[in-house]
């Protein structure tokens, strides 16, 4: 077979620590694992779409909908960990991880991320998009990310960040127009050999305490750009997510 430029994959957990079985959840009549699937395979600028799991049970689920599902081992800490060792016997140079979190995937997200890793040759990037509200602010399930003037992160934390001096925030408080936050997008696109390096190093402290896997990359000395996109998508995380999100999608029957 020849080899690929780019692919996107989903990893899926069935047993998620915040939510287990989060990824077979039904939401319009689909699976969310299908959901974030199809949107992500939209991409034009990726050959292929896949579905990385250690389960049974979602492979059989997703079989209805691909053939290209990879069973991978039970024991990565990451869907990073988890794309890596696809990454090993699949041969494309660049590999976009589109998390499970993430059903309303903007396709064009996914290209212009292909595109900024081909235009700049770097080997690490993925995106944030800017918080307007100060509850997605002080809650932890959303990842908040500082960066520097290149546009390279510095930090991603589950905490506020960078919290403005002075100030005492509630969540149903007006949004400090003068503060520039940004929260994390569940997308990383990384160069195939970068990936692999990645996934031979230990796990990082930060990462560790943080729980958010992106953090070995900057723990190794390594830059990860960061993509600014103007996204409004509903993250899963909380099965009061899950519920937003089919409200939502109820309400906008365009988008089911």
């Amino acid at each position: 077979m020849a080899p690929m430029h780019a692919v996107v994959v989903v990893p899926a957990r069935f047993d998620s620590q915040r939510f287990p079985g989060k990824v077979l959840a039904d939401v319009g009549g689909r699976p969310l694992v299908q959901r974030v699937y199809e949107s992500a395979a939209r991409a034009e600028r990726v050959d292929r779409a896949y579905v990385a799991t250690d389960s049974d049970r979602v492979e059989r689920a997703c079989r209805a909908f691909t053939d290209h599902v990879w069973l991978s081992r039970a024991s990565h800490p990451s869907g990073t960990d988890r794309i890596a060792e696809m990454a090993l016997e699949i041969d494309a140079e660049i590999f976009v991880n589109v998390q499970t979190d993430e059903p309303m995937m903007d396709p064009g997200l996914v290209d212009a991320l292909v595109d900024l890793v081909d235009r700049e040759r770097i080997d690490f990037a993925t995106a944030v998009a800017p918080i307007h509200e100060v509850r997605d602010f002080l809650d932890p399930n959303v990842v908040k990310v500082v960066s520097d003037g290149e546009g390279n992160a510095l930090y991603f934390s589950r905490a506020p960040i960078p919290w403005p001096r002075g100030s005492s925030l509630e969540p149903g408080d007006a949004w400090p127009e003068a503060v520039r936050a940004f929260k994390h997008i569940g997308i990383y696109a990384y160069r195939r050999e970068a990936l692999l390096e990645l996934a031979r190093a230990p796990r990082s402290p930060a990462e560790v305490t943080e729980s958010l896997e992106q953090l070995r990359v900057l723990d190794q000395g390594w830059k990860m750009r960061v993509l600014e996109w103007d996204y409004h998508g509903i993250g899963v995380d909380t099965e009061s997510d899950l519920d937003r999100l089919r409200t939502y999608l109820r309400d906008n029957t365009s988008d089911l």
